[in-house]
């Protein structure tokens, strides 16, 4: 016998609908389930609602192999052969997390086709990669936050065997593999969970209706969002999530969810026997994400650093539009190295208003997770560059060493450590005609209001912008590409190797900044930057012994002074 179950607290009649056109009548049962058992059930299955004869796929359903539209597919999760019984995990701290996107990681864009390239990952020395969302959406390619099905992986990537097949080999070389998932929205097509129950609130955040975690019902929709967090901690085996835009996620009862699922996803680490990471986006600034429970905290591990990020591209860039305007001096980058955020009851004035809450000086620096590149930091101008399209390449290690050398959690976008020329651009691949003229409208329009013209703004419909932005691995075989790796490497290899350069404790930091330059002082080992396009004579609080490093020729050290040649950094040991 085969049981099947949904949760649908306001139908009359629920129906299973199995392969061939039968039709099972379930039966309701007191807290809003349905359920029935059935001998000799094929795989494949649907609902149908009261007396409509639409099948709808299920909102818990594990594998959708015709796509978010069609039926959904049973999947044994005991099946799968893995060869990980001796991982025992990657713990967050001290780690270098990799961001990549399945889709345009490699030319096929799947999970076997990412598996080819874990040795490159392996030889630049990371230790977690983080996976964009790969959870199911309707059409073939997309960023990954326009998912419905909360616990199937995308179909053309590979799914379910796909991801356990990257999630094996990924640890059968000792790199953990951390999950971008999104719960703050449902896609815009092919969301049927809302047919079935009160799983969207009233209000509305940036991509549409919230997701109801507060109000009547609430009760089933969080654990709906608590069991696929499992779901992916357990039947995956990945080592963490990272939970998108949280400040997104309305939610006034005395205990948040972001707190239960640190509670769950502790007692689940416990039971394997191997760290989870939860890690949050959020732009609140709020130190209660990151601060352990028993402190009164909700006790997530760590929380993504847009302030890291814009104090650092600001100062390489010149940049200050937007939200970038507060940024750009010496001075905001010194107070980030220190202090973890820049925005802490400081005043915004992107938002007109003060933000953020300083951050204890007791909490560790790796709960930071700081970039120079990441998806959305890329993705969201208008025409998708790397920084890297803008910085000569020394100015792209300076940026490398500061990243790499700061105590916080350290994360690179795929491409970035061979300063890879393919930009990333926002694409997507509605098959509905209307909600692409939408998207490809809304994003002109979104651009045209800070001053771009809307022929220049690439067309996220046209499969040329995701053909773009994929990276073009022949690189590699290019003297400034194979250079810049071989840079990353060796700077990567140094953080390993000294103590000094992963300390977290943000209170052991000490910084001093002058004309266009930075010392920031780490333990017994110093980092010494100059942004101007002019060499320059640094003095160095203490005696130097040695150049562990440095972004290129020319730089010389005299007991207590450095020289350093135009946009070149240096590591230095006392």
């Amino acid at each position: 016998m085969t049981e099947f179950s949904v949760w649908a607290p306001d139908a009359t009649r629920v129906r299973l609908r199995l392969a061939g056109d039968t039709d099972h009548e379930m039966r309701a049962t007191d807290d809003g389930w349905w359920r029935i058992e059935v001998p000799d059930a094929g795989l494949d299955y649907s609902f149908l609602l009261n007396d409509d004869e639409t099948p709808l796929p299920d909102p818990r359903s594990p594998w959708q192999p015709a796509g978010v539209h069609g039926p959904s597919r049973r999947y044994d999760h005991s099946a799968f052969a893995w060869t990980d019984s001796s991982w025992t995990g990657r713990q967050l701290p001290g780690s270098i997390l990799y961001e990549l996107h399945i889709g345009t990681f490699t030319p096929d864009g799947t999970f076997d086709a990412a598996i080819d390239r874990l040795d490159h990952l392996v030889n630049l020395g990371v230790d977690l990669i983080e996976l964009l969302p790969v959870n199911a959406f309707n059409g073939e390619h997309n960023w990954g936050y326009d998912g419905v099905c909360w616990y199937a992986p995308h179909e053309p990537y590979g799914g379910p065997d796909g991801l356990k097949r990257f999630v094996d080999a990924a640890h059968a070389r000792g790199l953990g593999v951390i999950l971008d998932v999104v719960y703050n929205h449902f896609g815009p097509s092919g969301a049927y969970a809302p047919q079935f129950g009160p799983y969207l609130a009233e209000q509305s955040n940036s991509w549409g209706r919230s997701v109801n975690l507060d109000g009547p019902h609430s009760d089933e929709v969080r654990r709906y969002i608590i069991d696929s967090v499992l779901l992916w901690l357990r039947d995956y085996h990945v080592d963490g999530l990272r939970l998108d835009a949280v400040h997104a996620l309305p939610d006034t009862r005395a205990v948040p969810l972001l707190e239960e699922l640190a509670i769950e996803v502790e007692a689940l680490s416990t039971h394997l026997g191997r760290p989870l990471s939860l890690i949050a986006e959020s732009d609140l600034n709020d130190p209660r994400l990151i601060t352990p429970r028993e402190a009164g905290g909700f006790g997530l591990h760590a929380q993504w650093n847009d302030d890291a990020h814009h104090a650092l591209h600001t100062l390489l860039t010149g940049e200050r539009q937007g939200y970038y305007g507060d940024f750009g001096s010496l001075e905001t980058l010194s107070d980030v190295l220190t202090g973890g955020f820049f925005h802490a009851g400081t005043w915004s004035s992107f938002r007109n208003r003060h933000h953020g809450r300083p951050l204890d000086s007791r909490v560790p620096g790796h709960r930071l997770v700081a970039y120079l590149q990441n998806h959305d930091q890329i993705g969201n101008r208008a025409t998708g560059d790397r920084i890297s399209a803008s910085l000569s390449p020394a100015l792209l290690r300076v940026g490398a060493v500061l990243l790499l050398t700061a105590p916080f959690t350290p994360m690179l976008f795929m491409g970035e450590e061979w300063a890879a020329s393919t930009p990333w651009q926002f694409f997507t691949s509605h098959p509905e005609p209307e909600l692409a003229s939408a998207v490809r409208t809304g994003r002109r329009r979104e651009f045209a209001s800070h001053g771009w013209p809307e022929g220049d703004v690439p067309d996220p419909q046209d499969p040329e912008t995701f053909v773009r932005s994929r990276l073009d691995w022949a690189e590699l075989d290019k003297p400034e590409h194979a250079s810049m790796l071989s840079f990353y490497q060796r700077l990567i290899a140094l953080r390993r190797s000294l103590p000094d350069l992963s300390d977290p404790r943000l209170h052991a930091v000490s910084v001093q900044n002058g004309d266009q330059f930075l010392v920031m002082r780490r333990g017994d080992t110093l980092v010494v930057a100059n942004f101007a396009g002019r060499g320059q004579g640094v003095s160095l609080p203490g005696v130097a012994r040695r150049v562990l490093l440095a972004t290129g020729e020319g730089v010389t050290v005299m007991r207590d002074r450095i020289e350093l040649p135009a946009e070149t950094a240096a590591i230095v040991a006392l």
